[in-house]
């Protein structure tokens, strides 16, 4: 059932229905952008509390909006959804069994999902987001209520901007989601990871001897902002994607000074342009980790112009180590793309990206196992999925067991292992910021066979019966239970 008011049109329309639901709070009184909005916030989100619009941040010229995807509750209001599983049994239903196996069939699956429902994006010729423009000498990054999260960060961070470029030669749009560092009152350290298109879209910027443009917009409205965290293949436009799951075409814009388009309902819009070659020191940055990521050379953005609707309202978030509220947007891939990643690996029955494995460095796959070695072809199949390739550690168990019951999962892994027979061990791209590698960017890696074991894997003394109470006693407690008195 979608939520009410779904689609939302922008930030304060989804900031309206949060109220409505009681999954709002609004913050009166002066509280600092520097470490104390940090704290207020890592606390509400680890009591499950709501979401909070700070009316006055002592630094900065509007209001905070923060931790809008705290809980799966308000990550399916955003998605307008009664249950994040909804969405993947959408994309489920539409793809077809004859679509081919592997990565061109996960491509040609979502690219069929996108057609059935005709969403492409809408242009618009005026648009809220530039009710209000500075350009020039006006520009100043300082009238937004920047954060800096953790005391060793480096400074001011803007950790919601969607970050919108495009390929120099082949013109295909990318949407990424990348931290901000504030470096000058108009320029910016652009953290975009190795593993990242926007990336590659500079590289063959920098070959040719050319400024790339780039506009960041912040606070859109919550399925734009979803979209551009989705871990969707390099020819499938986010704004596609952000069209299915809203059921209507997303409205955008042109820039006023960059070749670019950008959400016509954002709160801020930045344009500008990365010079070829210069890079600046980044960080130090307390990340989802739960770490510092060292300072390193980052792409420098010079902000030409900035745009915003009048009275915006400015939206972040808040990353340490976990729970924090970037596991609402984790929880939601895994359920969105979980018939994606079914259909490139069929043996998977389900799968649980926990938590505290901040997204890449653990992943529970349960599978109806059908011959010898078959839970190491599913570790080698997800280790060449796309960003799956990234996970660390691939626990798998066999199809009876609750992959989101972790006290199960444990059970398996735990009792289950012959750790001097059922371990593959092997090494490959590990996430950027991964500060356990020896090596920046590659790793070691490692996949647990929790899995009932055959004789024809060697095990020859026959596997054991795992307890379980009779049917028809179970039915009698049930209903005597009250008798007892307990």
């Amino acid at each position: 059932m979608a939520a009410r008011g779904f689609p939302y049109t922008d930030l304060k329309d989804f900031l309206a229905a949060l109220e409505r639901a009681g999954e709002l709070r609004r913050v009166t009184v002066p509280v600092d952008p520097t470490l104390e909005i940090s704290e207020v916030v890592t606390r509400t989100v680890r009591a499950g509390g709501p979401a909070l619009l700070f009316e006055r941040p002592t630094r900065g010229e509007m209001p905070v909006a923060i931790n809008l995807f705290g809980t799966e509750k308000r990550m399916a209001m955003a998605l307008g959804v009664g249950s994040l599983d909804e969405i993947g049994d959408r994309i489920g239903a539409l793809i077809k069994p004859e679509l081919p196996v592997g990565w061109s069939g996960i491509r040609e699956g979502l690219g069929k999902v996108m057609q059935l429902k005709s969403v492409p994006p809408r242009k618009v010729k005026t648009a809220p987001c530039q009710e209000v423009v500075y350009s020039g000498d006006d520009v100043d990054l300082d009238r937004l209520p920047g954060l800096q999260v953790w005391p060793d960060d480096g400074g001011i961070f803007h950790n919601y901007g969607l970050t919108h470029t495009k390929h120099p030669e082949t013109g295909k749009r990318n949407l990424g989601l990348y931290r901000l560092q504030q470096h000058s009152r108009n320029t910016l350290g652009m953290h975009w990871q190795i593993h990242k298109d926007s990336t590659a879209h500079h590289a063959v910027a920098e070959r040719l001897g050319q400024r790339l443009p780039v506009a960041i917009a912040i606070g859109c409205d919550p399925v734009v902002s979803y979209a551009a965290s989705a871990p969707l293949p390099g020819d499938i436009d986010e704004y596609l994607f952000a069209g299915f799951l809203r059921g209507e075409r997303v409205e955008m814009v042109d820039c006023l000074t960059v070749p670019l388009q950008v959400p016509a309902h954002a709160q801020i819009v930045l344009e500008g342009y990365l010079e070829p070659g210069e890079r600046l020191p980044e960080g130090p940055f307390g990340d989802h980790t739960g770490f510092y990521t060292p300072v390193e050379p980052f792409p420098v953005l010079h902000v030409e112009t900035m745009t915003m609707q009048r009275n915006p309202v400015y939206h972040s978030i808040v990353t340490s180590k976990p729970p924090q509220e970037d596991h609402g947007l984790g929880k939601a891939t895994e359920r969105i793309f979980q018939p994606l990643l079914k259909l490139l690996i069929p043996d998977i029955v389900d799968y649980d990206l926990p938590a505290a494995g901040v997204f890449h460095n653990c992943a529970i796959v349960s599978i109806n196992k059908r011959y010898p070695k078959h839970a190491q072809k599913v570790m080698n199949a997800i280790w060449g999925a796309h960003l799956m390739s990234l996970t660390k550690l691939i626990v798998i168990v066999d199809s009876d067991c609750d992959v989101h019951d972790y006290n199960e999962v444990a059970f398996r892994a735990f009792g289950n292992v012959d750790y001097a027979r059922d371990l593959l061990l092997t090494e490959g791209p590990v996430d950027h910021l991964d500060h356990a590698s020896y090596q920046q960017f590659w790793g070691g890696k490692v996949g647990v066979d929790a899995t009932r074991k055959l004789p024809a894997e060697g095990y020859t003394r026959g596997w054991p019966e795992e307890m379980t109470m009779s049917p028809e006693v179970t039915s009698l407690v049930d209903k005597r239970w009250k008798e007892y008195g307990i």
